[in-house]
């Protein structure tokens, strides 16, 4: 009867181990079902496309925002954005219609216009920059090795602008040609430099253009400054003279006005007029040293001595 209760515990023992370990299976598969799942799970952001590949291929295309699940281990998914994104070219040197060598330094706008294009022909991001990145350069250099250096620099007389969108234009034919699914909105020099070797020399030609610019101005503006002090002068010069010979018409009508009125005047008295001119000689003639010997039957002495008539 022992015996037969110790085989019963023992059946016991082991239907509830044997239970045990399927309940900790389940839960086991559970759990890896659930995790597999939740890591299959992707979310579509606004603003980007989610593509999903399978061995390389691309299956389908996600672009409106939520969530979104993909075939465990055999299909992966890349994120691409639908907003315009900035580049910046390295510099590229170029050689110009009149053989002078320039620095130009380009950026350009641009978007993924085809996902499914861009990963099948581009792979990423930074492929299909590079791709863009020479196109540009080679279209630039063919563009602007047409121009002179005098155009590409000159802000007042630039071909800039009909060189951008040219650019452009070419580089998105090429870009379609390869069927690269990208676009480029725009392309922009954003500065134009000398090799560092040249440099020195155009600054020291700009330099003396300018000194030279300069004294034919400072030239220009003696030879105008003499010229307008020769004709003040002249003009001064006349006017002085007609001045002069006003003034003199005036004292000479001025001095015959006063002779007129003085003979008008003294015409009434001839005596007095005598006697007027005479002391008026005194004013000259006679001072606190001056000695007279007058003969008596002068004028000046017949008046000294009181014999007026």
């Amino acid at each position: 009867m022992a015996d037969d209760n110790n085989v019963f515990d023992m059946q016991e023992h082991q239907t509830s181990w044997t239970k045990w370990i399927k309940t900790a299976v389940i839960i086991v598969v559970l759990l890896a079902v659930l995790v597999i799942g939740l890591m299959n799970v992707f979310i579509v952001q606004q603003g980007e496309y989610k593509v999903v590949t399978q061995f390389g291929e691309v299956v389908r295309i996600e672009n409106e925002p939520g969530l979104s699940i993909k075939v465990p281990f055999i299909q992966q998914v890349q994120s691409l954005p639908k907003y315009q994104m900035n580049y910046d070219i390295t510099s590229a040197e170029i050689n110009t219609l009149d053989k002078k060598r320039v620095l130009v330094d380009n950026y350009a706008v641009w978007r993924v216009e085809s996902p499914q294009a861009m990963i099948a022909n581009a792979r990423t991001i930074e492929n299909a920059e590079s791709i863009m990145a020479n196109f540009i350069n080679s279209v630039m250099r063919s563009e602007l090795g047409q121009l002179e250096f005098d155009q590409i620099i000159n802000e007042e007389d630039s071909a800039r602008g009909d060189v951008n969108e040219m650019v452009s234009s070419r580089v998105n034919e090429l870009l379609a040609d390869g069927n690269y699914g990208i676009v480029v909105t725009d392309v922009r020099m954003k500065r134009t430099d000398l090799p560092e070797d040249n440099e020195k020399a155009v600054y020291r030609r700009m330099i003396s253009e300018r000194e030279s610019t300069a004294q034919e101005y400072l030239s220009e503006g003696d030879a105008e400054a003499n010229r307008i002090r020769a004709n003040t002068d002249k003009e001064v010069t006349e006017m002085l003279s007609e001045a002069e010979a006003d003034a003199e018409e005036i004292i000479g009508e001025g001095e015959a006005q006063a002779a007129e009125i003085y003979n008008s005047a003294f015409s009434r008295d001839p005596e007095f007029y005598e006697l007027y001119k005479t002391l008026e000689t005194y004013e000259t003639t006679i001072d606190d040293e001056t000695v007279i010997v007058l003969p008596s039957d002068s004028p000046y002495a017949r008046i000294l001595m009181g014999y007026v008539d």
